[in-house]
């Protein structure tokens, strides 16, 4: 069976900046309070763009860094926000970049739904039968936010990020541990046509527990001591979240890559969103072993182990 690496990645965030100062005086809160308790200071907001635009430009800028596009055999996209159920967004992408004969998929999944779609990604170039994968995480949450619900509207933006995939002959480390639990799914929902509902304090629990649990678990399935990882990128959910699992993990805050403060939770998108950020400023070298995390709506927590 082959193993799976890293080709290349890419993001793309929208043009408008919305500051959480500015979100403060709408909801009459003291200035600050957004940072202090979520992290963060920026996010961005689509205007008139569609949720494949921003699919088809994340995918621009990931192949405007000269990576070829020969042998993409599939195309997955994770959203929680699509108003797509025929054609696909994937399909949107496959057009925008002229692939005749490719697999496209699009996936529900909740805020972990990238994590669930590097995984079948990851199946489909181990067994053979195709070459690339191409994943795509993409979210337009500002137009399912209601602005009066502080759970929401301090929180969540939009962006896009993307994954280039594909088969290697090369000693690679990949596990994964992915779990849905069905229970509690309504903490955190959104039914068609109406806003994002979100339980803060139980979302809080669940991911402070449970993807400890999650990553404990992958840490023992593969064999490997937490030392040894680089980093850990989880899906950029909250701050006082990501350092709850820092504290509970018992490892430095620093091995928990965050970057949340300048883009906001994009829950599919955040993921790819700061892997490429990390790309770009030299975080990683080749053979680094890193942990990627999801977790939310379903619930659904996953986590994958690998060797950049």
């Amino acid at each position: 069976m082959r193993n799976i690496e890293i080709i290349a990645n890419g993001k793309y965030l929208p043009k408008k900046e919305i500051l959480s100062k500015d979100i403060e005086k709408k909801l009459n809160l003291e200035e600050g309070y957004i940072e202090k308790r979520t992290g963060i200071i920026k996010r961005y907001y689509v205007e008139t763009e569609k949720i494949e635009d921003l699919a088809i430009n994340v995918v621009k800028n990931l192949f405007s860094k000269e990576i070829s596009k020969d042998n993409i055999g599939l195309i997955i996209v994770a959203t929680t926000t699509t108003d797509k159920l025929m054609p696909g967004i994937s399909n949107y992408v496959q057009k925008a970049l002229n692939i005749d004969k490719c697999i496209c998929l699009d996936i529900l999944a909740g805020c972990s739904g990238y994590i669930n779609a590097f995984d079948i990604a990851s199946m489909y170039i181990k067994t053979g039968k195709v070459e690339k994968a191409l994943i795509i995480g993409v979210e337009v949450l500002s137009r399912y936010i209601d602005l009066e619900d502080i759970n929401t509207s301090i929180i969540l933006a939009d962006g896009a990020g993307a994954t280039l995939v594909g088969s290697t002959n090369t000693d690679k480390k990949y596990y994964s541990n992915i779990k849905a639990e069905g229970e509690n799914n309504h903490i955190l929902e959104c039914k068609s046509n109406s806003n994002i509902y979100m339980e803060g304090k139980e979302i809080y629990k669940y991911a402070v527990t449970k993807t400890v649990e999650n990553v404990k678990e992958l840490l023992e399935k593969s064999g490997e001591n937490l030392e040894n990882i680089k980093y850990i990128i989880p899906h950029q959910s909250n701050m006082r979240i990501m350092k709850a699992i820092a504290n509970r993990l018992k490892i430095e805050t620093n091995k928990i890559y965050t970057n949340i403060e300048n883009v906001g939770n994009t829950f599919c998108a955040s993921i790819p969103i700061a892997l490429n950020e990390m790309m770009e400023n030299g975080l990683l070298q080749k053979g680094d072993k890193i942990i990627l995390l999801g977790y939310g709506g379903g619930l659904n927590t996953g986590s994958i182990l690998m060797s950049y």
